[in-house]
């Protein structure tokens, strides 16, 4: 058998290219999404302002809870907080009394920037007695004294042309002039670095009495035996980096989430696919299997050379293609960096279990999309194998029927969840994987639906010049080859519309609700400072001013946005669509919940909210109202100051009532929410278009595939007088039939997975750009037609003599 596998490996190695190709892909992809994933779950931060002290002391960043289980069990879970936890100054002192403790060293975090602040390049303010835990000394000038003065990195130096005597423009939560009095030696590769003196950054922070992190040189454990019960955490060696960048931790989280989402969608996206290829590749050789079958090779001799086969070729393009995932995840790295979505100094982890675990599934995969092609072309009996072969069978088995039928009831059940969903985190790869299963029931029962939109198609192609009666006559009689290339065609079309669509979707509901809701003439952001609001609010003309701050909090484990926002005249600037209750008592012992997190939580007006702000710090606020604008301003909405001593920026928007202010830039209402929405799906795009991009890979190979295999058809109408410009004609018609009932199939699939979608998320029918969909099918109907035209010239090259007589 062996032997046989061998031969036919190398007399069939266009049918098998096809096949190794699309198994290179899968490869590749999942190997890829396997690092992002081991990224996650390992990979480290090296600490940079703490690099010089071997102990770094700071608050717990988690919110803890323990689940009770069956049996009595108990599961503890934590998540990450989205801002810095402070620690109370006499912290310190305790880790200065530890046992073999000296060089204790307290550390203040703000923002401070000098100009237009970096993307990429974070900008923080310290105190100068903090230099020590990188350490930064000085090249030249003196440490800060007064209240005006600073010194700067030398990075912040060099770029802005500064040096000791310049006067520069700090922009902060409280914003000033300051006059540079050094310049230190030192630059951090990832962040600026901006030195008052002491009492000054306590001012600044807004936490007087209190520290972002202790550092210390020392033991370890004499640190943590002194800090016992107070919540204090411990980092050392490159724990100290999670300390330090908190975007980190949040990012390595993200990467869990999107490297298991992307990875499983990616595995069942490559099954499809590669089941999709070996059917068209069995498909093309039932003649050679229908022969062995009446010399008396068994259907388990059959299935055992197909499923050889598939292990050869998969033994082959597994390594290869896991090799080839390496330097792509890579490359999303580089993507992922340049959207903010990852911190640059968060490395990739590149172990061996991504790549062994990519190849030896893609292995597997191609065994059982094989096998799985192999039962119906070993199950038939011998005496009816050559004519099956020749005429094509022409109804689908019972098994299979019930199969396609029975996912295609699995793929509206998860419809029917996917209505029911209301968070993006649950619902995102519901929505993925409905579209999917839709697509594997087309699969299925693909040669049925095909036999029944070409009879549909057949009456306007006949009427067609050129070719019209030709393809008519083929579409009819080849309903299984039809089937194979116009499944990965639906996949491309229907997973493409469902990436875009999905975000066009949230994002069309957010900005529309933010839009509506907001009453205000004019809107001035992101970063404005508490002080600027004040000043605002006394211009004449000017009738309301309301400060937005947004940040997160939890509920439980649940992230949850939440919003900041002054009450004093916020009926002039904003319209929450209040459903019940009043914002009138909106203070700093009350919250607003938007409908669905309403729903989503049990509450209504007079119920205990208890939660935890983005600082760690418990919350139990009454419920004062229920808002249905949850997408365009936030789940949850809070009094401003109460926000803002529990985040790390106090700055936020502004909202302005009245006429323009004077002095301060100012942008179209609903305008910042618009660009809020638009980087959460660039991040969306991102990770998806690999997807699309694969099965786009998928629909050129299949389909060459199909063409290459029809030489002999080519050559024998070439042989009864049909010229060369007729069966091209032909194979457009049959190209344009290809991708209608490919367009077709794909858009039902997208649009019942959309509708879904936006009853759960938005209340409302999906967002649809016509033009965007339209630029979908056109993307389709352009990849058939590369695939099938250079193949079919490449097949019509000999001349039809040669082809006819040529081996299959």
């Amino acid at each position: 058998m062996f032997g046989i596998v061998l031969s036919t490996l190398r007399h069939r190695k266009a049918g098998f290219a096809g096949a190794f190709a699309a198994l290179l892909c899968a490869a590749a992809l999942i190997c890829a999404c396997g690092v992002l994933l081991d990224t996650g779950l390992r990979g480290s931060v090296a600490p940079e302002r703490y690099a010089g002290v071997p102990v770094v002391v700071t608050g717990d960043q988690s919110v803890h809870k323990v689940i009770v289980k069956k049996k009595g069990k108990r599961k503890h879970k934590a998540k990450p907080l989205a801002e810095r936890v402070w620690l109370p100054a006499s912290v310190a002192a305790r880790v200065r009394a530890a046992d073999g403790v000296r060089d204790v060293v307290t550390e203040v975090t703000f923002p401070a920037e000098i100009g237009a602040p970096e993307e990429d390049r974070p900008s923080w303010g310290h105190g100068w007695e903090s230099a020590a835990l990188t350490p930064f000394t000085l090249r030249e000038g003196r440490a800060p004294a007064a209240d005006d003065e600073i010194v700067v990195d030398a990075a912040t130096a060099r770029a802005r042309r500064l040096h000791p005597g310049a006067a520069v423009r700090v922009e902060s939560a409280v914003p000033g002039t300051y006059r540079v009095v050094g310049v230190t030696r030192q630059a951090l590769a990832h962040q600026s670095a901006v030195f008052f003196s002491t009492a000054q950054a306590a001012r600044l922070s807004g936490r007087g009495g209190m520290v972002t992190a202790v550092g210390a040189h020392g033991s370890a454990g004499a640190v943590e035996a002194a800090l016992r019960g107070t919540g204090a955490t411990v980092h050392t060696g490159g724990d100290r980096g999670r300390a330090e960048f908190l975007g980190a931790e949040k990012a390595r989280v993200k990467l869990i989430s999107l490297g298991g989402a992307l990875g499983g969608t990616a595995l069942l996206v490559a099954v499809l696919v590669v089941s999709g290829t070996f059917a068209l590749s069995v498909r093309q050789r039932e003649r050679e299997i229908a022969l062995l079958r009446a010399v008396a090779a068994t259907p388990r001799q059959v299935r055992r050379m197909i499923g050889g086969e598939a292990l050869l070729v998969g033994l082959v393009a597994g390594p290869l293609g896991a090799a080839a995932g390496l330097p792509l995840a890579f490359l999303l790295r580089d993507e992922f960096r340049g959207l903010g979505a990852l911190p640059p100094n968060l490395d990739l982890v590149v172990g061996p279990f991504p790549p062994l675990a990519a190849a030896l599934a893609t292995v597997l995969a191609a065994v059982a999309a094989a096998r799985i092609t192999a039962r119906g072309a070993a199950r038939v009996r011998p005496v009816e194998a050559l004519g099956d072969a020749a005429t094509g069978r022409a109804r689908l088995g019972a098994v299979r029927i019930a199969a396609g039928l029975a996912v295609a009831a699995g793929a509206a059940a998860l419809t029917a969840l996917l209505a029911r969903l209301d968070t993006e985190v649950a619902s995102s790869p519901v929505t993925m994987l409905t579209a999917i299963v839709w697509t594997a029931a087309v699969a299925l029962l693909g040669p049925a639906l095909v036999r029944a939109a070409t009879a549909g198609l057949a009456v306007p192609l006949r009427l067609l010049p050129g070719g019209g009666h030709l393809a008519a006559a083929n579409l009819a009689a080849a309903a299984r080859r039809l089937a194979s290339v116009v499944t990965p065609l639906t996949l491309m079309i229907g997973l493409t519309s469902t990436i875009l669509f999905t975000q066009t979707t949230i994002g069309h509901a957010a900005t529309r609700q933010a839009r509506e809701g907001t009453v205000a003439a004019h809107a001035a952001g992101p970063a404005v400072p508490h002080g600027t609001a004040e000043r605002i609010r006394r211009t004449p003309g000017v009738t309301a001013v309301t400060e937005v701050l947004h940040g997160t909090v939890r509920v439980g484990l649940e992230n949850y946005g939440v919003q900041g926002v002054t009450p004093e005249g916020l009926d002039r600037t904003m319209d929450l669509d209040v459903r019940a209750g009043s914002l009138d008592r909106l203070d700093a012992s009350g919250i607003a919940v938007s409908a669905t997190a309403a729903r989503r939580l049990g509450v209504r007006p007079g119920d205990r909210l208890p939660l935890t702000l983005g600082d760690g710090t418990p919350f139990r606020p009454t419920v004062i109202a229920v808002y249905g604008r949850g997408l365009g301003f936030g789940d949850l909405t809070v009094d401003r100051d109460l926000l803002a001593a529990h985040v790390d920026d106090p700055r936020g928007t502004l909202l302005i009532a009245g006429g323009p202010p004077r002095g301060l830039p100012v942008a179209a209402p609903g305008a910042l929410a618009e660009a809020r929405t638009a980087g959460n799906a660039e991040v969306a795009y991102v990770a998806m278009g690999l997807i699309i991009a694969f099965t786009a890979i998928a629909v050129v190979n299949t389909l060459a595939m199909a063409t290459a295999g029809r030489s002999r058809e080519f050559a024998v109408l070439r042989l009864v007088g049909t010229t060369r410009r007729q069966v091209m004609a032909m194979l457009g018609w049959e190209t344009l039939a290809v991708a209608v009932i490919a367009a077709v199939l794909g858009t039902a699939i997208a649009l019942a997975a959309l509708t879904a979608f936006g009853a759960g998320m938005t209340d409302g029918p999906p967002h649809v750009p016509p033009l965007g969909h339209l630029g979908v099918l056109a993307w389709g109907l352009l990849l058939a037609a590369a695939a099938t035209f250079p193949a079919a010239r490449l097949a019509m090259a000999s001349r039809p003599a040669d082809a006819v007589g040529a081996r299959e």
